[in-house]
């Protein structure tokens, strides 16, 4: 198997018998050079293993450059090439490396994959059996006015939690200093280029823009390390009553919170409180979600699983349950891993 992985963190696997080999840390695929070596590091690896792949997998984005590169690589040596869906490896790449055979409940949270209706996931909890994967629940979708943009700047995520509890009167005063916040809020009142997401990782950086932790990003996950770091300082609390609903088809939505958060003068204490909550309706979620499917194991895949204070609180919890938590160890939870996790699934995909 070769597989391309992702756009941010890429990286490349080749496989030979039952081991996967990972290369380095490309990077993010946004520049000449990062591509360059992307093709290098394939050509590298399959020459130093000895191996001529068989089958090229790459992630479901047509547009990313690993995807360009897997589809043309696959036509130019006759080999079938088969997409994985970003969060489905998420969740297999932490299968291949417990050696899962199994079916698992995925919890995949992050900043954003291309989901297989063709909106942005990101707040995923899946059934994932080898090749196979269910969407059984995700995220209440939040609005993302701007497209990518509200990624780099958390403000507009909180506008749209505004609007969305219906006080969009409030967005072009609460956030004056931002030249396009009455533009923003025309934006959502019209729904004019405001994408919807179910990514976890917008909700943190909703999260962020409501506190006034961090408005405007300088590098990646600022606003969820920050709301982080202010959450260990404060210390637990327990989580906001009702602060959260699983709605049908699993729809797990944490408006409740969000409103609270909106109003909340401490931003310490509304960073412990957005980890305390979360890491309950998270729990309730996956319990909930196990008993119906039968399954006690639960993969923990996404960047958000950097974040220890998210995991540790929610894996306590679901150990309490008696479900066995999966995690990552020699691979990061992000999208550096999302290499192996399609390598995974092509390999299932052939058997």
């Amino acid at each position: 198997m070769l597989a391309c992985g992702a756009w941010l963190k890429n990286t490349v696997c080749v496989t030979r018998n039952d081991k996967a080999h990972v290369s380095e840390l490309i990077g993010d695929l946004d520049s000449a050079e990062a591509r360059l070596i992307l093709e290098q590091s394939v050509a590298h690896l399959c020459a130093e293993l000895g191996v001529r792949p068989e089958v090229v997998a790459h992630d479901l984005h047509p547009d990313f450059y690993s995807s360009r590169f897997a589809q043309a690589y696959a036509a130019q040596h006759g080999l079938p090439a088969i997409a994985v869906q970003h969060h489905h490896a998420h969740i297999a790449a932490i299968c291949a490396e417990h050696r899962i055979a199994g079916a698992v409940l995925g919890l995949a949270l992050d900043g954003v994959g291309l989901g297989r209706d063709g909106t942005p996931w990101g707040g995923e909890l899946l059934r994932v059996d080898g090749a196979h994967c269910q969407r059984l629940g995700h995220l209440a979708p939040l609005s993302m006015p701007g497209g990518d943009r509200a990624a780099r700047e958390p403000w507009r995520m909180a506008a749209a939690v505004l609007f969305q509890l219906e006080r969009s009167d409030e967005i072009a005063s609460r956030f004056a200093n931002h030249a396009a916040a009455q533009i923003v809020s025309e934006m959502l009142q019209r729904g004019l280029n405001c994408p919807a997401t179910s990514s976890m990782g917008r909700l943190f950086d909703a999260a962020a823009g409501l506190l006034g932790v961090n408005q405007v990003q300088s590098f990646e996950a600022q606003a969820a390390i920050r709301l982080q770091n202010l959450a260990e300082r404060h210390g637990s609390v327990a989580p906001l009553e009702q602060g959260y609903e699983i709605l049908a088809r699993g729809v797990l939505d944490f408006s409740p919170l969000l409103g609270v958060l909106a109003d909340s003068r401490d931003a310490s204490y509304g960073a412990a409180l957005f980890h305390a909550t979360l890491a309950a309706g998270l729990a309730e979620w996956v319990q909930r979600a196990a008993a119906e499917q039968n399954i006690g194991v639960v993969a923990f895949g996404g960047g958000c699983f950097h974040n220890d204070v998210l995991s540790d609180s929610l894996s306590g919890k679901l150990a309490v349950q008696g479900l066995r938590v999966l995690a990552a160890r020699k691979m990061q939870p992000d999208d550096s891993a999302i290499s192996l996790g399609q390598a995974w699934v092509a390999m299932q995909s052939i058997q």
